[in-house]
């Protein structure tokens, strides 16, 4: 039976994230974590002060034709320059703050601010046409000034979430016309232009920096008209919108603290969607009813199963490599998901534009297993398995345990809260030999892969590779990331990703519009409306 270890102080749920960073980078508690797509629930509990266009806590009748989702991963605050994350990216970014580019629905980039862009044959300078007649929800005009203030600002104090990092590159921003800006970089870097498509690319108003974790100014197809810390946020369609107005006058964002509250409210009238469910079992009921509609996209959590390199026995290659052929990772998917989500064998989900299908470097294989378990001399011995007390990875665990007792090492599961003690005894002070979570932020590998990570992985292995694959041509980012992959991944086998969490959605037959895959943390709520 597994053990659990409690922590002293309960604490809630919560999803963070990682920031992009070159193997050699620290640790962030940002860097993972995922009770499910959209994340267990975090409860932080923090007043919305009022100043401005600071949302009021009463709320209006919604308009006719308004929807409503339930999630279940309420904001702290509306502030994720100071806050980890994903639940205010998700809610904001594209909703009421945009960058220059976003991520569509397939992974790729399109104009979002900038109408246009190019970059010059030295890869460091970067030319934005502006889009025209762009305005802030508070009036305020979005101009090339507006572009310097906002990106140079993430490398300030003034930004303190660790997802920064991927600014640091950043030199300056020139503005030589109101619609043109040039961003100037100190090396070439090809993960840059598409960092600007996550919440540090976002634009911000001078005149509206503060009083951030209560207020939202910006220049998307929605303002925040309603904001009830921890229960719900009211997004209203903007009149004075510079692009295609959203097609609803209102989207509500209701938290639940549960999925199974979530779909019960959806069974009830109370929403018209839940986004993000992380219980697959849930949907089973409404797969047959006309009434109901289910959507399953790909996401960007990779479940990875970590073994910590700096602790015997996966400290040795062989023990790594004797469990990613001895775990079947699609029955691990069935028994932990449902079969719902995506085997992709490596932390590089298929939106990345690095993405490789690396499913056949590790098939199961239980004799090679105990083969490699006896030449490395550790066949019969015990491992601690230590697990956060999310369903899916308990579940994964258990499956995971089962296939490895097949090949000869003992497991012994050991249940850790989370976030309390997990975070504490994996993610900051590595005192586990093996574990399991959800790993959500895009574009993540480098961080896995960094030196002092959790995962205990010399990055050094791949740092100059990654560092040239960064300054070459887009072949070369490419062709450079899949050779750090294969080093990290197939040759020293650092990790063992299991799944892919799918993006699944539940949602009344009528609803259209909501996105299926979920390639950023950013939810596009533009196009949600009632047929």
């Amino acid at each position: 039976m597994p053990t659990r270890t409690p922590g002293t102080n309960p604490a809630p749920r919560r999803r963070a994230l990682a920031a992009p960073a070159l193997p050699g980078a620290g640790p962030s508690r940002r860097a993972v974590l995922a009770g499910g797509v959209t994340a267990a629930a975090s409860a932080w509990l923090l007043t919305a002060c009022d100043a401005g266009h600071t949302a009021r806590d009463a709320v209006a009748a919604a308009p006719p034709g308004s929807v409503t989702l339930a999630l279940t991963a309420p904001p702290a605050n509306l502030d994720f320059t100071t806050t980890s994350g994903a639940a205010i990216p998700q809610a904001l970014m594209g909703n009421v703050y945009q960058g220059l580019v976003a991520v569509n629905d397939d992974g790729e980039l399109v104009p979002a601010l900038a109408s246009a862009w190019s970059v010059d044959e030295s890869g460091t300078r970067y030319t934005f046409e502006l889009q025209k007649g762009v305005r802030f929800s508070n009036g305020d005009e979005f101009t090339s000034a507006t572009v310097k203030f906002s990106l140079e600002r993430v490398n300030s104090d003034a930004w303190t979430n660790g997802l920064k990092a991927g600014m640091a590159v950043l030199e300056r921003v020139e503005t030589p016309d109101p619609l043109v800006a040039v961003a100037v970089l100190k090396r070439p870097s090809q993960a840059w232009l598409r960092s600007l498509a996550t919440l540090i690319g976002a634009m911000f108003t001078p005149s509206a920096v503060t009083g951030l974790k209560g207020a939202a100014v910006g220049t998307g197809p929605f303002e925040v008209t309603s904001w009830k810390t921890g229960q719900s946020l009211a997004l209203t369609r903007r009149a004075d919108y510079w692009g295609e107005p959203a097609a609803s006058p209102q989207v509500t964002l209701r938290y639940y603290a549960d999925n199974t509250t979530a779909v019960n409210a959806l069974r009830g009238g109370a929403v018209d969607a839940v986004v993000g469910l992380a219980s697959p079992e849930l949907v089973t009921p409404f797969e047959k009813n006309a009434d109901y509609r289910i959507t399953q996209g790909t996401s960007t959590g990779e479940v990875v199963l970590s073994m910590n390199n700096q602790a015997a026995p996966f400290d040795d290659v062989r023990v790594r490599r004797a469990v990613m052929y001895g775990v079947d990772s699609a029955g691990v998917m069935a028994t932990a998901y449902d079969a719902r989500g995506t085997l992709i064998g490596a932390p590089v989900p298929p939106t990345s534009p690095y993405y490789e299908d690396l499913n056949g470097a590790y098939p199961y294989d239980p004799a090679r297993a105990t083969a490699l378990l006896k030449e490395a001399g550790v066949y019969g011995s015990t491992v601690i398995f230590s697990v956060p007390d999310l369903p899916y990875a308990v579940a994964a665990s258990q499956a995971v345990a089962s296939d490895l007792t097949k090949v000869g090492l003992t497991v012994k599961i050991t249940v850790q809260e989370f976030p309390a003690v997990w975070l504490q005894e994996v993610l900051t002070t590595h005192n586990y030999q093996m574990s399991v979570i959800g790993h959500v932020e895009p574009d993540d590998l480098l961080t896995l892969l960094s030196s002092g990570y959790y995962l205990g992985y010399d990055g050094a292995r791949v740092a100059s590779i990654a560092a040239r694959a960064d300054a070459g041509s887009t072949e070369e980012f490419v062709a450079g990331m899949r050779e750090v992959v294969r080093t990290a991944i197939v040759e020293d086998a650092a990790a063992d990703t299991l799944f892919l969490l799918p993006a699944l959605s539940l949602m009344r037959a009528s609803l259209q519009g909501l996105p299926v895959n979920s390639p950023t943390t950013a939810l596009n709520l533009s196009r949600v409306v009632k047929a």
